[in-house]
């Protein structure tokens, strides 16, 4: 009989555990909280990123996309130093305040400015939802370089683009040959690449680096998630970090744990009435 209990125990146990896991779950902290992922686009330097004055990205190198990180909404000053620094007390670029609403998708890039200086730019990343069959596409222009066109094939889809400045386009979804062009030409500065743009995600493109250093490079971002369709599956967002649909885990889990429960309970009951019958 002690071993009944002990299955009746585990089984209220999984189930208390998975019921609290549920309520911490990262779908339901991300409700409050803010997503904000950091891309370093300043060409040959490795750095350090300081949020609040603690260190946050150690030795984060050039094109390195990082988070997203979950974060409550506020304001926080975010610093960038060079690598292995002491503290955040010398910073090459900032200390710069980041105001973060909750619920909202946020970018923060470190790059260069039209004229090659250090700066940081913070993006909002555009989630509303997204028709069925198509896909978002954003470019932002955040490298040392003037004006530029975007080319699907021979073809400007964006015209005029400057730093720090993005665009923001909704297409059928598809792998779209995308190139970089100096504004009023069809050249390629940068590119050809071809980029997926998937139904229901948001791509994001990132033009950084210098023109006139020759280290002009593509980054690329995906935010998931969008899809206006009943059967889109909302797959949070991505940077290095997968998503997850958390409700359906929860469910499942919590639903075996009930079955330890019921199991546990049919044991104890029919060992009891074995133990009546043997009296």
């Amino acid at each position: 009989m002690r071993n009944h209990r002990r299955a009746t125990t585990l089984g209220l146990a999984v189930l208390a555990t998975t019921t609290a896991a549920a309520l911490a779950s990262p779908a339901a902290a991300a409700d409050g909280d803010a997503m904000l992922s950091v891309l370093h686009g300043v060409p040959d330097t490795t750095v350090d990123v300081w949020v609040d004055g603690e260190l946050t990205l150690d030795d984060f190198a050039p094109g390195d996309l990082a988070g997203p990180l979950e974060l409550p909404a506020g304001t926080y000053s975010v610093a960038v130093t060079a690598a292995d620094a002491e503290d955040d007390s010398d910073p090459v670029i900032g200390p710069v305040d980041l105001p973060l609403e909750g619920g909202t998708s946020y970018t923060a890039v470190a790059h260069l400015d039209v004229d090659g200086a250090p700066t940081a730019s913070l993006f909002t990343n555009d989630t509303s939802d997204i028709a069925a069959g198509e896909g978002r596409l954003t470019v932002r222009h955040v490298a040392a370089a003037p004006a530029v066109d975007v080319l699907a094939g021979d073809d400007p889809v964006i015209e005029g683009l400057e730093n720090p400045d993005e665009a923001v386009l909704d297409l059928p979804a598809g792998t779209v040959p995308a190139a970089v062009a100096a504004a009023g030409t069809t050249e390629p500065v940068l590119g050809p690449a071809d980029v997926d743009v998937a139904e229901g995600v948001n791509t994001i493109v990132y033009a950084w680096g210098s023109l006139d250093d020759d280290t002009l490079a593509l980054a690329t971002q995906t935010v998931e998630g969008m899809h206006s369709s009943p059967d889109g599956v909302d797959a949070g967002t991505t940077g290095e970090a997968a998503a997850t649909s958390w409700p359906l885990v929860w469910t499942v889990v919590g639903a075996l744990g009930l079955l330890f429960v019921v199991i546990g309970i049919g044991g104890l009951r029919t060992a009891v009435a074995a133990r009546h019958d043997d009296e």
